[in-house]
């Protein structure tokens, strides 16, 4: 083999060991899903519709709480609000979507004072309502694969407590505990998932 072909050679051969080794510092995601989000558009805590027309395009979080829980929507909502803080020391655009699944009593004011208590910026956090209960079961059952009924006897509600992530074509990729929130996941999807 010549010189100037061995120079060509291992010249590529660089290159592409460059290559791979940047690759390696990328963040990588890999969906656990692929359920596509029923269309919908709700109201917000400020009387605004929402819908999966206005999120087309994003990447955002997903949860399902109400107000009245007295179980695992005010942890929930707690650790959704420091995960949207670390969302913003990272630089993260990406959005939060809070479904009621108490419609009835979970009106935009009262969603409001509830998001108010976790401190939550509605800059990229939006709390829904404004439809059936029956209309969020079905949600949550053809989204999120999960229930949202009222439960037997009780004025409160059975959900689920996952944060799903959906991706810019509005495909449900992944979920994670909402109450053993694993943090560092979620904010490295985020980053891998909005490059």
């Amino acid at each position: 083999m010549n010189l100037k072909k061995w120079r060509i050679q291992f010249g590529i051969l660089l290159v592409v060991s460059l290559l791979a080794l940047t690759a390696c510092g990328q963040p990588k995601f890999e969906a656990t899903y692929d359920w596509p989000m029923t269309d919908f558009s709700f109201t917000n805590q400020d009387n605004q519709q929402v819908g999966l027309a206005d999120l087309k395009g994003k990447v955002w979080l997903a949860n399902l709480i109400f107000t009245n829980c007295d179980t695992v929507c005010p942890p929930m909502t707690a650790n959704m609000a420091k995960l949207q803080k670390q969302m913003a020391d990272e630089k993260i655009n990406a959005e939060i979507v809070s479904f009621s699944v108490d419609p009835t009593r979970d009106t935009p004011e009262a969603l409001k004072e509830f998001a108010s208590k976790f401190q939550a910026d509605h800059s990229n956090w939006n709390f829904l309502t404004g439809y059936t209960e029956e209309e969020i079961e079905t949600l949550a059952r053809s989204s999120f694969k999960t229930l949202a009924k009222s439960a037997p006897g009780t004025d409160q509600f059975d959900h689920g407590t996952k944060i799903y992530l959906i991706n810019q074509d509005g495909i449900v990729v992944k979920g994670y505990n909402g109450l053993e929130v694993p943090y560092e996941d979620i904010i490295s999807d985020l980053k891998a998932i909005t490059r």
